[in-house]
């Protein structure tokens, strides 16, 4: 017999029969505890647990949950939390209108605002004193909301406990699991597989690792980084990474764009001269905005791009000459790339990658969360499949790649080459 994780004792207590995975993650004392494991590993079962310590140590107010969209959260984390805090522990009620648990028992006044990570400005309300965070490595859960609930825990200085399998190498590898590589004291990573929850069949986890590839058992049943399939850029990793460089007021600057009204990308691009092949291509800044005009975001281009050798900017697809006329109404003049073919693009970033030819600057964090998550959509046998997965989510993917099919294509043209834009064509040297 398997006892529950949350059991009556007979005094009328509770008693924690926590496995060893989810022991370290209650007795973790630092800031950011990170629990990346196996599918069904018991990590969203100890979050209320762990929650609610916090809510002992912290005292009455504000506290989140988050989950990658509100659907997942519906499914599983509310479910749990629900069983513990209402059922079991008699906390206080939930509110479905507004989506937050009232906890009014054992001394604390506190509300839970249960939210949703596909909706960043729905962090922006609370100011928490500590968050749990479910499914975090999910693609639906991105950099931008990482950094919201950060802001909502700054004046706290609160604590995060997340919990997640993996699914990509995006921003969580990079701001997380790296960091902690390194030793930085603020992180905790604690990683277990799945058959360390004495629930879950042992003929099932073998079962699994006999069948299934062995990057999505690593990643799925371990809870460990491995290459996923589908991941478009797999040639990309961290060697090509710089913590910083010296740029060369000399070295000529490219600028790439994709265009949109919630999310206007740019990227900023060092053109490096070896003494001998070809030249290395520096991406040393970049830019993901929304809700300005495009008369404000060229006055943004033109601010950092000051004192910069700038000799070209180039962006949005075939049918976005309207906008690259309005930024040249406003004093920044942008081409049309000269290939718009999406594969043709990505083959062209790849080739670049292969060569070790593309460097970018870890402070470029944003695009190092869409490098590492850049996938296809995979078949029901699991094989890559020509879609791209949320393609329509990846601007500075697509900010590279216009401005990659550009360069490459002037080296391939030796120099000098013809490209449309609108009615008139440009030889752009």
């Amino acid at each position: 017999m398997i006892p529950p994780l949350l059991e009556r004792k007979p005094d009328g207590g509770l008693r924690v029969n926590a496995h060893k995975g989810q022991r370290r993650i209650l007795e973790s004392k630092k800031r950011f505890v990170f629990a990346i494991s196996g599918t069904q590993s018991g990590k969203t079962e100890i979050a209320p647990i762990w929650l609610y310590e916090e809510m002992k140590n912290c005292g009455d107010g504000d506290y989140l949950v988050v989950s990658p969209t509100y659907p997942i959260q519906q499914k599983k984390v509310l479910p749990t939390f629900l069983k513990v805090y209402h059922d079991m522990m008699k906390l206080g009620e939930y509110r479905y209108s507004d989506r937050i648990y009232y906890v009014k028992a054992h001394g604390l006044d506190c509300k839970i605002f249960f939210s949703s990570a596909d909706n960043p400005e729905s962090l922006e309300s609370a100011t928490a004193k500590a968050a749990y965070l479910d499914e975090v490595g999910m693609s639906g859960f991105k950099l931008q909301s990482w950094e919201a609930v950060l802001r909502r825990l700054g004046i706290h200085q609160g604590r995060i406990f997340a919990a997640t399998t993996i699914y990509n190498l995006g921003w969580m590898k990079h701001e997380i699991y790296d960091k902690w590589k390194a030793g930085d004291p603020n992180i905790d990573v604690i990683q277990f597989p799945s058959i360390l929850n004495p629930a879950y069949p042992k003929a099932e986890f073998e079962r699994a690792k006999k069948t299934m590839p062995a990057w999505k058992f690593n990643m799925f049943y371990m809870g460990e980084y491995d290459i996923p399939a589908g991941l478009i850029y797999d040639c990309f990793s961290g060697e090509d990474e710089l913590e910083s460089v010296h740029l060369d007021p000399n070295w000529n600057r490219y600028v790439f764009h994709d265009f949109g009204g919630v999310n206007m990308a740019a990227l900023w691009i060092a053109e490096q001269q070896v003494k001998e092949g070809k030249p290395i291509f520096v991406i040393y800044r970049e830019y993901l905005k929304g809700g300005m005009s495009i008369e404000g975001h060229s006055r943004e281009f033109q601010k950092l791009s000051e004192g910069e050798k700038i000799q070209a900017r180039i962006g949005g697809g075939p049918s976005e000459d309207q906008y690259r006329r309005d930024f040249g109404n406003h004093s920044w003049p942008i081409q049309r790339p000269p290939i718009s073919d999406v594969e043709v693009g990505i083959d062209r970033v790849y080739g670049l990658h292969r060569e070790n030819r593309i460097k970018v600057l870890k402070s470029c964090r944003a695009y190092l969360d869409e490098k590492g998550s850049y996938s296809r959509k995979l078949d029901e046998n699991g094989d890559p499949t020509e879609k791209i997965q949320d393609k329509e989510s990846y601007h500075l993917m697509d900010c590279e790649r216009y401005g990659m099919s550009y360069l490459t294509q002037r080296e391939q043209s030796g120099g000098g080459f013809t490209v449309e834009l609108g009615d008139e064509r440009d030889m752009l040297a």
